[in-house]
């Protein structure tokens, strides 16, 4: 019997490593999904290689109707939703921030902080129903960033968006603590996604010097992995992790320590 047997799991940027990874492993310990993200293509190749029931919507997470038909379809199809992970997201140039294009400001604002926000406010009112009929409300998880607690130097908006979501996993937690709700991000420094592999490329200086500069700051000396990720990402959505939010909890290969 796996740990999320009987669970209904929403995991928007489901494409993507942290999210098609989590989707996985949810799938493998029983949970029954919806999943979504902007490239329909590969969303369906991910919900096809599942081994679980997976209910898919594409689009935006940056338009609040997905939020609203991704909940309306967990309930349609499966009769409620236990467990949220809010990870779609969007990186920014690696530039500072006098040189970050204001579309590209607004971009990262309305995918990472708005779209998180939009997530919360549909899934939050059928996880109290819940909680109110049977006792069983729900768990989100939104993945932030390491970014998000701290300054981040060629990351400015981002880090501003990224704190932003903690400040409403916080504020989340605390308002719906009582009604059966649970409320915890996630903050990854940079681990071995899509996003760092464009980062090596663009660096020019091959692999090895890339992930060096890139990781100077960090105590471990290198990237995470994302199973390492997942792994905290499972810890906070597991039902047996009952007693446990409002926290952010670092995967940052020690910085969080300095």
């Amino acid at each position: 019997m796996g740990s999320f047997d009987g669970q209904i799991a929403l995991v928007t940027g489901a494409t993507g490593g942290f999210g098609r990874r989590t989707a996985e492993r949810l799938a493998a310990a029983g949970a029954r999904l919806v999943l979504s993200d902007i490239d329909a293509a590969r969303l369906e190749a991910v919900a096809a290689g599942l081994d679980a029931e997976a209910a898919t919507l594409a689009g935006d997470i940056a338009d609040e109707t997905l939020s609203e038909r991704l909940v309306a379809l967990a309930v349609e199809r499966f009769g409620r939703l236990d467990i949220a992970i809010n990870n779609a997201g969007v990186a920014q140039s690696f530039v500072k921030l006098a040189q970050v294009p204001s579309e590209e400001a607004r971009r990262i604002v309305d995918v990472d902080l708005m779209g998180v926000f939009f997530a919360m406010k549909h899934q939050i009112p059928v996880m109290e129903r819940q909680f109110r009929a049977g006792g069983s409300g729900g768990t989100i998880v939104n993945i932030a960033s390491v970014a998000g607690t701290g300054g981040a130097a060629r990351l400015s908006v981002y880090a501003a968006a990224k704190h932003g979501v903690i400040g409403l996993t916080r504020s989340a937690a605390l308002e719906y603590a009582s009604r059966g709700i649970r409320v915890n991000a996630v903050c990854p420094s940079y681990a071995r996604t899509a996003m760092v592999g464009d980062f090596v490329r663009l660096a020019g200086t091959g692999e090895e010097e890339a992930l060096a500069d890139l990781t100077r700051g960090v105590p471990m000396k290198r990237v995470a992995e994302i199973d390492e990720v997942v792994e905290v990402i499972l810890f906070a959505a597991s039902p047996k992790n009952s007693f446990m939010t409002g926290h952010a909890l670092a995967v940052d290969g020690g910085i969080a320590a300095l």
